[in-house]
């Protein structure tokens, strides 16, 4: 009997040590992060196909406009540094964040905001001009493609800006909690997320597509 319960003894031990033993639910502030990552990615597999799909229905044009004829390059770059610095102002609201400075924490996810606001301004903006000039989604299969990759996006960034939006009112009514932390973090990921697609938008859309 002894020698039995030593060898139960020894053997829950080295499951333990092992990683084998049991043990209880991972706390949130590792099991929140990796669940969000798996949204990111799969948001990543989804962004992947509508990129094939632009890519194979960009010559599909119907006798329609191109792509050199739709794209003002100016605008876009405007759009991109817009998103792009707004990426950089969340990044220093993290950072505000983690040293519960209440202040530069919440005017830096204001920035954040007010850039990203400008961002779908711009793109709705183009939208409008195109669909006013008889290139909506409708016109063909070049179009159909286009407007539902960077649509698709904008609908993202609205997103995240109702996101900031109620970051911004759950770190002023609560402070800088771990769970409201673990919030801004994800928020971050996503924001981040959203630049690194946008600048494969900005790449392969607006550059390549209209080059002469």
């Amino acid at each position: 009997m002894t020698n039995e319960a030593a060898t139960i003894g020894l053997t829950h031990g080295g499951s333990e040590d092992t990683g084998l033993g049991h043990r209880g639910p991972e706390s949130k502030s590792i099991v929140v992060p990796y669940g969000f990552w798996l949204f990111v990615l799969s948001d990543m597999v989804l962004f992947s196909a509508l990129f094939a799909t632009y890519a194979t229905l960009v010559l599909a044009t119907d006798g329609g406009p191109t792509t050199n004829q739709l794209f003002d390059r100016n605008l876009v770059a405007i759009e991109t540094i817009a998103l792009l610095v707004s990426s950089f102002t969340c990044g220093l609201a993290i950072i505000a964040a983690r040293r519960s400075n209440m202040v530069w924490a919440q005017a830096w996810l204001l920035v954040t905001g007010l850039l990203g606001a400008v961002f779908l301004s711009i793109e709705l903006y183009e939208f409008a001009i195109m669909i006013g000039e008889g290139a909506g989604p409708q016109r063909s299969a070049f179009l159909s493609s286009f407007f539902t990759l960077v649509g698709c996006h904008g609908a993202h960034v609205t997103a995240g800006l109702l996101w900031i939006g109620t970051m911004m009112a759950q770190v002023w009514a609560k402070g800088f909690q771990p769970h409201i932390m673990r919030r801004l973090l994800c928020l971050s990921v996503f924001w981040h997320a959203l630049d690194i697609i946008w600048v494969a938008i900005f790449t392969i859309v607006y550059l390549i597509g209209t080059l002469p």
